[in-house]
């Protein structure tokens, strides 16, 4: 279950490669975002055709990697 407390939601604009999985997504935050994707908060990605999403989250313990 993820907090909802203190927790930001961020969307990446444009389209992410879909064969990425938590390292390269999680690099591509602290290069383009300048954020600590292990600080617990939610990054979005799309595909290029805007019918997949993939989250990554890390809760302090682990990293996810949320699809649809």
């Amino acid at each position: 279950m993820i907090p909802t407390e203190g927790v930001r939601v961020w969307l990446a604009t444009g389209y992410t490669d879909m064969r990425c999985g938590f390292p390269s997504l999680a690099l591509r935050v602290q290069e383009v975002l300048k954020h600590n994707p292990l600080g617990g908060n939610l990054f979005c990605f799309r595909g290029k055709r805007g019918n997949l999403l993939k989250v990554i989250w890390h809760d302090g313990q682990g990293a996810c990697l949320l699809t649809n």
